[in-house]
Protein backbone atom coordinates (compact mmCIF):
# COMPACT_ATOMS: atom_id res chain seq x y z
CA UNK A 1 0.00 0.00 0.00
CA UNK A 2 1.22 3.38 -0.80
CA UNK A 3 1.02 6.67 1.10
CA UNK A 4 1.81 10.07 -0.60
CA UNK A 5 2.32 12.81 1.73
CA UNK A 6 2.45 16.32 0.35
CA UNK A 7 4.02 18.74 2.49
CA UNK A 8 6.45 22.16 2.92
CA UNK A 9 9.65 21.89 5.32
CA UNK A 10 8.45 25.37 6.98
CA UNK A 11 4.69 23.80 7.82
CA UNK A 12 4.42 23.78 10.93
CA UNK A 13 1.09 21.45 10.82
CA UNK A 14 3.25 19.71 8.24
CA UNK A 15 5.64 18.73 11.17
CA UNK A 16 3.18 17.58 13.15
CA UNK A 17 1.28 15.29 10.64
CA UNK A 18 4.25 13.30 10.08
CA UNK A 19 4.54 12.45 13.70
CA UNK A 20 0.92 11.78 14.03
CA UNK A 21 1.19 9.57 11.15
CA UNK A 22 4.44 7.58 12.26
CA UNK A 23 2.14 7.23 15.65
CA UNK A 24 -0.80 6.08 13.39
CA UNK A 25 1.47 3.68 11.36
CA UNK A 26 2.93 2.42 14.13
CA UNK A 27 -0.29 0.48 14.95
CA UNK A 28 -1.24 -0.46 11.45
CA UNK A 29 -1.04 -4.10 11.66
CA UNK A 30 0.50 -4.28 7.88
CA UNK A 31 2.69 -1.70 8.41
CA UNK A 32 5.74 -3.13 7.11
CA UNK A 33 3.70 -3.57 3.84
CA UNK A 34 3.85 0.19 3.25
CA UNK A 35 5.28 2.42 1.31
CA UNK A 36 5.84 6.19 2.48
CA UNK A 37 6.73 9.19 0.01
CA UNK A 38 6.54 12.73 0.21
CA UNK A 39 6.16 15.31 -2.15
CA UNK A 40 6.66 18.59 -2.69
CA UNK A 41 4.85 22.01 -2.06
CA UNK A 42 5.82 25.06 -1.63
CA UNK A 43 3.94 27.44 0.61
CA UNK A 44 5.55 30.48 -0.46
CA UNK A 45 7.09 29.58 -3.78
CA UNK A 46 8.13 33.35 -4.02
CA UNK A 47 10.34 33.69 -1.22
CA UNK A 48 13.86 34.78 -1.95
CA UNK A 49 17.06 33.06 -0.03
CA UNK A 50 16.76 35.06 3.39
CA UNK A 51 14.18 37.72 3.84
CA UNK A 52 15.97 40.59 5.35
CA UNK A 53 14.25 42.31 8.49
CA UNK A 54 11.35 41.19 10.37
CA UNK A 55 10.65 37.51 11.71
CA UNK A 56 7.81 35.13 11.98
CA UNK A 57 5.86 37.21 14.49
CA UNK A 58 6.21 39.93 11.95
CA UNK A 59 5.53 38.12 8.90
CA UNK A 60 2.18 36.36 10.61
CA UNK A 61 0.77 39.34 11.79
CA UNK A 62 1.28 41.20 8.12
CA UNK A 63 -0.05 38.06 6.31
CA UNK A 64 -3.76 38.16 8.74
CA UNK A 65 -3.81 41.54 9.73
CA UNK A 66 -3.26 40.90 13.16
CA UNK A 67 -0.77 42.64 15.67
CA UNK A 68 2.49 40.95 16.68
CA UNK A 69 1.55 40.43 20.37
CA UNK A 70 -1.59 38.38 18.56
CA UNK A 71 0.75 36.77 16.23
CA UNK A 72 3.15 35.81 19.27
CA UNK A 73 -0.15 34.20 20.74
CA UNK A 74 -0.48 32.19 17.88
CA UNK A 75 2.81 30.81 17.98
CA UNK A 76 2.41 30.33 21.19
CA UNK A 77 -0.05 28.06 21.10
CA UNK A 78 1.39 26.02 18.03
CA UNK A 79 4.91 25.53 19.99
CA UNK A 80 2.32 23.75 23.14
CA UNK A 81 0.22 21.88 20.15
CA UNK A 82 3.78 20.89 18.57
CA UNK A 83 5.02 19.77 21.92
CA UNK A 84 2.28 16.58 22.67
CA UNK A 85 3.17 15.52 19.27
CA UNK A 86 7.31 15.57 19.82
CA UNK A 87 8.56 18.71 18.67
CA UNK A 88 10.02 21.23 20.17
CA UNK A 89 9.43 24.73 17.91
CA UNK A 90 11.27 27.88 18.52
CA UNK A 91 9.35 30.66 16.03
CA UNK A 92 11.41 33.13 17.34
CA UNK A 93 14.27 31.75 15.85
CA UNK A 94 12.81 30.73 12.55
CA UNK A 95 14.00 32.62 9.78
CA UNK A 96 11.88 32.35 6.55
CA UNK A 97 13.33 31.46 2.83
CA UNK A 98 12.55 29.58 -0.34
CA UNK A 99 11.93 25.78 0.36
CA UNK A 100 12.22 24.60 -3.59
CA UNK A 101 16.03 23.46 -3.12
CA UNK A 102 14.98 21.60 -0.04
CA UNK A 103 12.13 19.67 -1.72
CA UNK A 104 15.04 18.98 -4.90
CA UNK A 105 17.42 17.49 -1.97
CA UNK A 106 14.18 15.59 -0.70
CA UNK A 107 13.82 14.04 -4.30
CA UNK A 108 17.38 12.82 -3.94
CA UNK A 109 17.17 11.58 -0.40
CA UNK A 110 13.72 9.40 -1.68
CA UNK A 111 16.24 7.92 -4.09
CA UNK A 112 18.78 7.11 -1.89
CA UNK A 113 16.36 5.57 0.62
CA UNK A 114 17.02 8.41 3.35
CA UNK A 115 13.97 10.87 2.97
CA UNK A 116 11.66 10.28 6.09
CA UNK A 117 15.21 10.92 8.06
CA UNK A 118 16.31 14.10 5.45
CA UNK A 119 12.74 15.57 6.28
CA UNK A 120 12.77 15.17 10.06
CA UNK A 121 16.12 16.81 9.62
CA UNK A 122 14.81 20.03 8.31
CA UNK A 123 11.96 20.44 10.16
CA UNK A 124 14.12 20.07 13.04
CA UNK A 125 16.72 22.63 11.74
CA UNK A 126 14.28 25.01 11.10
CA UNK A 127 11.49 25.17 13.59
CA UNK A 128 13.84 24.39 16.60
CA UNK A 129 17.18 24.71 15.15
CA UNK A 130 16.77 28.09 13.24
CA UNK A 131 18.58 27.41 10.74
CA UNK A 132 18.45 29.44 7.18
CA UNK A 133 16.59 26.78 5.17
CA UNK A 134 17.25 28.20 1.66
CA UNK A 135 20.66 27.96 2.24
CA UNK A 136 22.73 25.71 0.47
CA UNK A 137 25.66 25.05 2.79
CA UNK A 138 22.79 24.80 5.66
CA UNK A 139 20.95 21.90 3.47
CA UNK A 140 23.90 20.14 2.95
CA UNK A 141 25.08 19.54 6.53
CA UNK A 142 21.59 19.39 7.30
CA UNK A 143 21.44 16.30 4.79
CA UNK A 144 24.34 14.91 5.25
CA UNK A 145 23.72 14.67 9.10
CA UNK A 146 20.25 13.12 8.09
CA UNK A 147 22.67 10.26 5.75
CA UNK A 148 22.71 11.84 2.11
CA UNK A 149 26.36 12.71 1.17
CA UNK A 150 27.02 15.81 1.22
CA UNK A 151 29.21 15.39 -2.01
CA UNK A 152 26.36 14.01 -4.08
CA UNK A 153 23.72 16.79 -1.86
CA UNK A 154 26.21 20.09 -3.08
CA UNK A 155 26.32 18.39 -6.72
CA UNK A 156 22.18 18.83 -6.91
CA UNK A 157 22.19 22.00 -5.35
CA UNK A 158 24.90 23.16 -7.95
CA UNK A 159 22.58 22.19 -10.80
CA UNK A 160 18.76 21.86 -11.75
CA UNK A 161 18.52 18.19 -11.17
CA UNK A 162 14.87 17.38 -9.49
CA UNK A 163 13.39 20.84 -10.19
CA UNK A 164 11.24 18.70 -12.82
CA UNK A 165 10.32 16.59 -9.97
CA UNK A 166 9.72 19.05 -7.86
CA UNK A 167 7.27 20.87 -10.26
CA UNK A 168 5.87 17.40 -11.38
CA UNK A 169 4.54 17.17 -7.48
CA UNK A 170 3.03 20.32 -7.28
CA UNK A 171 1.35 19.88 -10.69
CA UNK A 172 -0.17 16.84 -9.03
CA UNK A 173 -1.05 18.51 -5.88
CA UNK A 174 -3.04 20.95 -8.29
CA UNK A 175 -4.72 18.05 -10.06
CA UNK A 176 -6.09 16.67 -6.99
CA UNK A 177 -7.18 20.05 -5.51
CA UNK A 178 -5.19 20.49 -2.50
CA UNK A 179 -4.38 24.11 -1.30
CA UNK A 180 -3.51 23.36 1.99
CA UNK A 181 -1.24 21.10 4.05
CA UNK A 182 -0.58 18.46 5.02
CA UNK A 183 -1.89 16.23 2.95
CA UNK A 184 -2.27 12.51 2.50
CA UNK A 185 -2.83 10.48 -0.22
CA UNK A 186 -3.46 6.71 0.61
CA UNK A 187 -3.42 3.95 -2.46
CA UNK A 188 -4.11 7.25 -4.91
CA UNK A 189 -7.92 6.20 -3.58
CA UNK A 190 -8.14 8.22 -0.53
CA UNK A 191 -7.20 11.90 0.60
CA UNK A 192 -6.91 12.97 4.15
CA UNK A 193 -6.53 16.76 4.35
CA UNK A 194 -5.00 18.51 7.62
CA UNK A 195 -3.17 16.94 10.29
CA UNK A 196 -5.36 14.29 11.80
CA UNK A 197 -4.94 12.52 14.88
CA UNK A 198 -3.51 9.27 14.77
CA UNK A 199 -7.08 7.39 15.44
CA UNK A 200 -8.10 9.22 12.21
CA UNK A 201 -5.15 8.28 9.92
CA UNK A 202 -5.52 4.64 11.31
CA UNK A 203 -9.11 4.53 10.43
CA UNK A 204 -7.91 5.33 6.30
CA UNK A 205 -5.07 3.12 6.92
CA UNK A 206 -7.57 0.31 8.02
CA UNK A 207 -10.27 1.05 5.46
CA UNK A 208 -7.76 1.37 2.02
CA UNK A 209 -6.17 -2.29 3.28
CA UNK A 210 -9.67 -3.63 3.78
CA UNK A 211 -10.81 -2.40 0.17
CA UNK A 212 -7.50 -3.55 -1.56
CA UNK A 213 -7.30 -6.76 0.50
CA UNK A 214 -10.95 -8.35 0.25
CA UNK A 215 -11.29 -11.39 2.41
CA UNK A 216 -11.83 -14.47 0.17
CA UNK A 217 -13.77 -17.38 1.46
CA UNK A 218 -13.20 -20.64 -0.01
CA UNK A 219 -16.05 -23.19 0.21
CA UNK A 220 -14.57 -27.32 -0.19
CA UNK A 221 -16.33 -29.17 -2.37
CA UNK A 222 -17.65 -31.36 0.34
CA UNK A 223 -19.46 -28.53 2.18
CA UNK A 224 -18.98 -27.32 5.44
CA UNK A 225 -19.24 -28.70 8.71
CA UNK A 226 -20.45 -26.18 11.30
CA UNK A 227 -23.22 -23.90 12.92
CA UNK A 228 -25.31 -21.52 11.14
CA UNK A 229 -28.09 -19.53 13.53
CA UNK A 230 -31.03 -21.46 13.89
CA UNK A 231 -29.23 -24.45 12.85
CA UNK A 232 -27.70 -26.13 15.61
CA UNK A 233 -29.31 -27.68 18.86
CA UNK A 234 -27.13 -26.86 21.16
Amino acid sequence: MKVEIWSDVVCPWCAVGKHRFEKALARFEHRDQVEVSYHSFELDPGAPRELEGGDLHDHLAAKYGMTRAEAEAKHRQMTELAAEDGWEFHFDRARRGNTFDAHRLLHLAAERGVQEAVKERFFRGYFTEGEPIADHDTLVRLAAEAGLDADEARAVLASDRYADAVRADERQAAAYGITAVPFFVVDRTYGVAGAQPPDALLQVLEKAWAEAHPLQVVTPAGGVDGCADGTCGV
